[in-house]
């Protein structure tokens, strides 16, 4: 059985970029080569370093550079967005990214109104600065968007023929009919496995598994039963169980459906 953690940030553990450093060591990891063993011990043989910053884009690109079945996704969160509007020396740094070999998707991007730490008008212009740049090369993108979708689907769809991800998708079927009508893929995470919301489950369980991808978002959303630890890249095997018995899935079937999905989208 093999696994892809399609979203981890396993390479902050490398340097202190953003806080997410301050997480990996606050839990106790600072060796990302055991980080990297361990989920490969777990079946987890494949993961994609996601950026959120242009900086700890670069990072994400320089970790996976000598490292066999890592790659990076070179992004701006919408958090950060408002750092990066009219900074065009930086921009223009994060842009060339996009030509490294072992670069296979731009974001994670999109809109974050839950906790709104950029104005809305920088997340929408670095959401499109984005979108422009997967659609030059060709190149599919990570998704996040919270509490965000009636402004994110516009924008969208401006960019025609965009693929991508929506990463740590949590609303409701709804949201999963809008996504899924534009030809996207769904991660699901940890959070599934601890949601007390039903309208969550009940969409989780709706994901085609031709659409399905997992993720682990480590070091963040570590799934029950192990919450209160730091999660890792093995904790996608957790999630997998978790999803295969939701979809009433032999977890086998789960594992290479969604990995193949993932191999297919990032084109590894």
């Amino acid at each position: 059985m093999e696994l892809f953690d399609t979203h981890c940030h396993i390479h902050e553990i490398l340097e202190r970029l953003t806080p997410v450093h301050d997480k990996w060591v606050k839990g106790g990891v600072t060796d990302i080569e055991d980080v990297i063993a361990t989920g490969r011990a777990a079946g987890v043989t494949r993961a994609m370093c996601v950026g959120t910053t242009a900086r700890d884009s670069m990072l994400a690109v320089k970790t996976v550079a000598n490292r066999d079945n890592l790659w990076a996704s070179i992004g701006i969160h919408p958090h950060e967005a408002e750092d990066h509007v009219g900074n065009e020396k930086l921009l223009q740094q994060f842009a060339e990214l996009a030509t490294d070999a072992k670069v296979k998707a731009v974001g994670e991007c999109g809109l974050d109104y839950f906790y709104e730490h950029s104005p809305k008008e920088a997340q929408k212009e670095i959401l499109r600065f984005q979108l422009e740049l997967a659609k030059k090369h060709n190149m599919p993108l990570i998704f996040h968007v919270r509490d965000a979708f009636d402004d994110f689907w516009p924008i969208f769809d401006e960019f025609e023929g965009v693929r991508g991800v929506v990463h740590s998708f949590s609303a409701t079927k709804k949201e999963l009919e809008q996504i899924l009508a534009r030809g996207l893929y769904v991660g699901l995470n940890g959070i599934m496995t601890f949601t007390k919301r039903p309208e969550q489950l009940e969409a989780a369980k709706a994901v085609p598994l031709d659409k399905l991808l997992l993720e682990t978002d480590a070091p963040f959303l570590t799934p029950a039963p192990e919450r209160g630890k730091i999660c890792r890249l093995e904790h996608v095997k957790v999630t997998a169980r978790f999803l295969a018995d939701l979809h009433g899935e032999k977890l086998d079937n789960l594992a290479a459906a969604t990995t193949n999905n993932a191999r297919k989208l990032f084109e590894v």
